[in-house]
């Protein structure tokens, strides 16, 4: 085989729901739904963070990078699928395949990374509240968030580009939603074991190293909550990371179910409902559940609706 791009496959079938002939119009209106819910409660958020100048601290500007980011990782994968329900080609051109797993792995990555930071905000601001304003500064916020957008940026490049010299040969049948990375590892002719190596590198980099500093940020949140005689000052600094923690279990079950299940495993209907969580589900629970249990951010939900009603009178 020659070097290169050397492919005889110029685009892959998505057919994750295919073998539900009579339920196309339910799964439309479903995806639909939640995809519009998610574009809206993302949007708000953005909306109140930016009009609200309370608003304007490190765990909210966090929030609001969160809230972008669901925006893109949904757009990735929902608007493509809703086309293939609708028209019933389920047909991805190859560019656009590699496209599309590029941007779903580099937003899920942002998610990963935004959630750690996050983590370490609240530690800092439970077991260091007197230090909160000198360390959680905004060059150090928009410091971790740019490294984190490189990371994510550069880290789904380099799959890519391996993934991109693989040569793929008759079988172009993808059982998923969109183009994910071990599918497509299973379609090719050529030897994928550097490829299968690097995703199980990144998966431990990536994933599992974030995951062990939000483990290690919330045993000392823990440990300082317990030292706090009163028992509601317990409960009021446990409801400051509750909603982050709910994003944290969510996110990592997913993931786990994604990336952590034995290779013979990939493109069942476990890992498409897995990455239905993380792709569809996640960006549409996150603005709830920080709306929900944030009297500040409903505060600012409010205001804008408001302001939003009396402008379009």
């Amino acid at each position: 085989m020659e070097n290169g791009n050397q492919t005889s496959v110029s685009e892959f079938l998505l057919l994750c729901f295919s073998s539900w002939p009579g339920h196309q119009v339910l799964l439309f209106s479903l995806f639909l739904c939640l995809y519009l819910t998610g574009l809206l409660g993302n949007l708000l958020i953005l909306m109140a963070i930016a009009s609200d100048h309370h608003l304007h601290t490190p765990m909210y500007f966090f929030l609001a990078n969160l809230s972008l980011v669901d925006l893109c990782l949904s757009s990735t994968t929902v608007p493509k699928m809703l086309l293939n329900i609708q028209t019933q080609t389920q047909s991805i051109s190859y560019p656009a395949c590699l496209a599309q797993m590029y941007f779903s792995i580099m937003f899920a990555n942002m998610d990963n990374f935004l959630l750690t930071v996050m983590a370490y905000d609240r530690y800092v601001a439970i077991c260091h509240p007197l230090l909160y304003s000198t360390i959680m500064t905004q060059s150090l916020c928009a410091c971790l968030v740019a490294v984190s957008w490189v990371i994510a940026i550069f880290n789904p490049l380099l799959h890519t580009l391996m993934m991109a010299h693989l040569h793929f040969c008759s079988d172009n049948v993808i059982h998923h939603f969109f183009c994910d990375i071990n599918s497509l590892l299973c379609l090719a002719c050529s030897d994928t074991s550097l490829n299968q190596l690097m995703v199980l590198a990144v998966v431990g980099l990536i994933f599992v190293v974030p995951s062990g500093c939000i483990l290690a940020t919330y045993a000392h949140i823990i440990s300082a909550v317990m030292k706090i005689p009163s028992a509601q000052g317990k409960l009021k600094a446990f409801s400051t990371c509750g909603s982050h923690l709910a994003l944290v279990i969510f996110f990592y079950e997913a993931i786990t179910g994604i990336y952590m299940s034995p290779s013979s495993n990939h493109s069942t209907e476990k890992d498409s409902a897995a990455s239905v969580i993380v792709m569809v589900v996640i960006p549409v629970v996150n603005p709830f559940i920080y709306s929900l249990r944030n009297s500040e951010l409903k505060g600012a939900l409010k205001k804008t609706l408001s302001q939003s009603k009396i402008l379009s009178q």
